[in-house]
Parts: structure tokens; C-alpha cells; sequence
């Protein structure tokens, strides 16, 4: 009981953060200011010149004569003055076009800072998306109780799905042709994603299919922001210790649950980046050695990617033969012209002076990740049946381990086709390029990876042994359909262990 009383109080400071940040800011007003189109032409051009000196995969999924008309367009464009949304979204147009999922638009750190203080108007309705399907999850909205979970939406304000998401689409960046990543971010924030690319409006005309299949439509309005903590509010969620709350910022990152009836582990990581992850790793091995457990399930599905050298630990727990991280991981140059406008540009400076080596082929190779070969840990080795349940989601570092393990006999990849891609991506070092006028900032990525040369270079993900897709049933009976589907795995494997 005492366990449970410190998770709500976890919960309910976790939200006290969050709803102080929105309500502290009431008067935020995000940046309107127009720049001229001069000005945004030059850091069109500026960003050209960076990635073409810098950037190792920039006509990988795209030819040099096609990017260079995507920038002349793009510039060309660029009629009048933009507000910095406007620009941010012509640039992430743009970047979509190199088919990179590492190289990515974010606003000015200044505008950044304002919309996370400023209250909006919002789309209400949180939806699951995928193929040409909009699938309702969560409605903010109390006078449309037709609009339940799992309600099918066919449509907003006059456009289809594919219409819709079509549009939004075209501002995310993905590895090659992986649509399922792009999927996935939707409906992590589709309020978010539909205001980016269709603005915000006082209402909303939604088409949805009713519980008899006829099609109807509502009108909904847009959600009113939660009103500011008081003072008493703070002060009634007080208690919480700073301990309390770094154990529950680490559960968010990494768990371990175990069912001793069935002898299964289920391991969520949700990040390679944080949560202390190799101790983590350890005490959780030791633990199912001890514990004598039969199955693991990894939950990957929220995994970004993150340290290649946390998913490698956690591989070298699993794997049977020793393994490298990838054939080939080289960058085109290790010198910054534009350094001014690189950040932080000395650190990856010196990292690729240190471990990287000019080779033959003109490239900077980091020699270390395609020559060494890691070995399987002995200590703690887990020999049982492993799930990895995989999703759009799980992206760089967290495809890499999931490329690493699939094919190995005593592993089976449940879920979907990952959205990290399959032949390799580009990574490694991600410095920021800040264009000097609009500010608007730049993910580059400084380093090829190709992780099986021998694999055809389709511009997909990871696609699992046993295929789990969404469905509006599931969502509507509150079902996580991939860990149904691997408990009944598991309880299969023991009907015939059995036998």
C-alpha cells in the first residue's frame, strides 16, 4: 500500500511540473516577427553549403540533380517575408527530401522556449494513425460522448486521412521510405502535428463512423488550456522527496517487471541515452539468472535510439557469437568551414581527429566501430527464449540492437517494421547548425553507417518475424495487442515443451 501511495504522489508531482509550466506564462506570446525574404534566402543558402560540405549521406535516397532543385524551389519560394514557423516549415520540407531521419528542422531555441510557456488553443481529440486509418485514443472534449475511444475518424474540416496525413507528413524526416516512423510521431502529439501544418482554429468539423457504421460528422471545439495552480495546489503535492522523484524519472526510462508464474521477464527501455543503464543491465541480468527465468520480453517500442554503446551492452547480454556494430561508419570530412555556425563544433572536432582515420576511399572512418568485434557477456548470459517487441518508434541505437539479434534462434522481433532503417543510417555525432537570421536550427549528422553491407539498401526498416499491426478494435477495448500476442507465444512454448 505504501508502494502505491509514493507512485501517486510520484504521478501527481510529475503533473504539478508540467501544469506550472503552462500556467506560469499566461501572457507568452510566440514570436510573429516577419524576416525578409533576403534574409531567409541567404540561410537557404548557407545550410546548402554545410551539408554539402559536411554531410556523408546527403544523396543516399535522393540525386544531386533532384536536391539542388529542391533547394532552388525552395528558395525560389521565398516570395515575401516569413514568420519564423512559416520558414521552419519550408525548411523541413526541404530537409524531408534527404530522406534522413537524423537530420531534422527545430525552431530557435528562443521560440523553443516560448511555446512550451504559452497556453494555445489545441485540437482536442489525441489520435492513433496508420496506413490511411485516424483511430480515436483520447477525447479532452465532455459533449460528444460519440467520440469515444476507438471511434474511427474518416476526416477533418473537409480532408481525407491520406490528405491530411500526406500533409503532415511532408515536414518529418525519416530514414529512406520508412513511413512507420513517421506514423508513430503522429500519434505520440497529433494535436501538435495537425496545428503545425494546418493551423489552429476556434472549431472543427470531424467525419467518424458511429457505433452502427453510418457516417456522421461533429463539430468540436478546440481545447480550453487547464487553468494555473494555485498556491494551495502546490503546496497540497508537496512531500515528495528529490529521491522519490529521480527513482520515478528512471522508471520512466527503464523498467523490469517479472511474472514468476510464467518465468518471464518484461525489460522496457526506452532510451539508450539515459537512466543509468549499464548498472541497470547488471542487477537486471543477475536478477534473471537468480530468479531462474525462462522468457524475456524487451519492449522497444518507445525507444528512439540514443548511446550506441548502452544498446551494445544490452546485446552482448543476448547475443550467442561475437558481433560487430556495423560494416562501415565514415564521415566525408572532419573540417568545419562554417564552424561559426556549427554548435558545438570543436568537441566533434577533436573526437574525429582522435578516433577517426583517413582512409583510401578520401573518408574519415571510425575504425574502432567497424573493426572491433564484442563478445558475448559470460557472466549473467541469458540462453532463454528473448521477445524483442519492436515498433515505428524504435530508431537508431534501438535498430541496431534489434539488427544485431534477429535471426538468432532463440529470438523472435513481434510488432512492426522499425523506423530506423534496416541497411544503415547517418549519426554518430549530431552537432546543430544555427542559420545566423532566422535561427531556426539544423540537426547534421557527421557519420554513415551502413550496418550489413550485404543487405539491399531499400530505404526500410527492420521487418519482425511475426507482424502485430494496429487496430481500431484493440485500441477500443484498451488492448496492447503486441504483448498479447507475445504472451500467448509464451504460453504456446510451454504447451509444447510439455508435449
Amino acid at each position: 500500500m505504501g508502494v502505491k501511495i509514493k507512485c501517486v504522489r510520484l504521478i501527481l508531482a510529475v503533473l504539478s511540473v508540467s501544469l506550472m509550466g503552462c500556467g506560469a506564462s499566461r501572457q507568452a506570446q510566440l514570436p510573429t516577427t516577419r524576416m525578409s525574404p533576403e534574409s531567409l534566402k541567404a540561410d537557404v543558402s548557407l545550410l546548402k553549403a554545410i551539408l554539402e560540405k559536411n554531410h556523408p549521406s546527403l544523396y543516399w535516397y535522393t540525386t544531386k540533380d533532384s536536391l539542388d532543385e529542391h533547394f532552388r524551389q525552395t528558395i525560389l519560394s521565398i516570395t515575401d517575408s516569413l514568420t519564423e514557423h512559416q520558414f521552419k516549415n519550408k525548411l523541413a520540407w526541404l530537409i524531408n527530401k534527404i530522406h534522413c531521419g537524423h537530420t531534422a528542422v527545430r525552431s530557435s531555441s528562443r521560440y523553443n522556449r516560448l511555446s512550451t510557456r504559452k497556453r494555445s488553443r489545441q485540437f482536442p481529440l489525441s489520435l492513433k494513425v496508420w496506413d490511411d486509418s485516424m483511430v480515436l485514443v483520447n477525447n479532452s472534449i465532455r459533449n460528444h460522448p460519440e467520440l469515444r475511444r476507438g471511434t474511427i475518424i474518416t476526416g477533418i474540416n473537409g480532408y481525407s486521412n491520406r490528405q491530411l496525413l500526406d500533409s503532415i507528413y511532408q515536414f518529418i524526416s525519416t530514414d529512406g521510405y520508412t513511413i512507420n516512423f513517421k506514423q508513430q510521431i503522429v500519434s505520440f502529439n497529433f494535436p501538435f502535428y495537425y496545428a503545425n501544418t494546418f493551423g489552429l482554429d476556434s472549431q472543427y468539423r470531424v467525419s467518424y463512423i458511429d457505433s452502427t457504421g453510418r457516417q456522421r460528422n461533429a463539430i468540436v471545439k478546440s481545447l480550453t488550456p487547464r487553468p494555473e495552480l494555485t498556491r494551495k495546489d502546490v503546496d497540497s503535492l508537496r512531500g515528495i522527496t528529490r529521491r522519490e522523484f529521480r527513482q520515478f524519472k528512471k522508471m520512466s526510462k527503464r523498467s523490469l517487471l517479472i511474472d514468476t508464474s510464467l518465468h518471464t521477464a518484461i525489460l522496457k527501455v526506452n532510451t539508450f541515452s539515459e537512466g543509468h543503464l549499464q548498472p541497470f543491465f547488471r542487477r537486471t541480468f543477475r536478477k534473471l539468472r537468480q530468479e531462474k527465468i525462462e522468457n524475456l520480453v524487451i519492449d522497444l517500442r518507445e525507444n528512439g535510439g540514443g548511446n550506441i554503446m548502452s544498446s551494445t551492452r544490452l546485446t552482448q547480454y543476448l547475443i550467442k557469437r561475437p558481433f560487430k556494430i556495423a560494416d562501415t561508419v565514415a564521415a566525408i570530412s572532419r573540417s568545419f568551414t562554417h564552424r561559426q555556425h556549427i554548435k558545438p563544433w570543436f568537441i566533434y572536432w577533436l573526437s574525429m581527429h582522435v578516433t577517426g582515420r583517413k582512409k583510401q576511399d578520401g573518408r574519415i572512418h571510425f575504425s574502432y566501430f567497424e573493426n572491433h568485434r564484442f563478445k558475448p557477456k559470460r557472466k549473467n548470459h541469458f540462453d532463454g527464449k528473448t521477445y524483442l517487441v519492436a515498433g515505428g518508434y524504435s530508431f537508431s541505437a534501438a535498430t541496431l540492437f534489434v539488427s544485431a539479434l534477429k535471426g538468432q534462434d532463440n529470438v523472435t522481433v513481434v510488432g512492426e517494421e522499425t523506423g530506423g532503417g534496416s541497411y544503415g543510417n547517418t549519426a554518430m555525432h549530431l552537432p546543430v547548425i544555427n542559420l545566423p537570421n532566422s535561427k531556426v536550427r539544423v540537426i547534421l549528422p557527421l557519420y554513415r553507417i551502413v550496418i550489413d553491407k550485404n543487405r539491399p539498401k531499400t530505404g526500410r526498416g527492420i521487418f519482425p518475424d511475426i507482424p502485430v499491426n494496429p487496430s481500431s478494435a484493440a485500441i477500443r477495448q484498451g488492448v496492447d495487442a503486441k504483448m498479447e500476442e507475445v504472451h500467448e507465444l509464451i504460453i504456446s512454448g510451454k504447451s509444447q515443451a510439455k508435449k
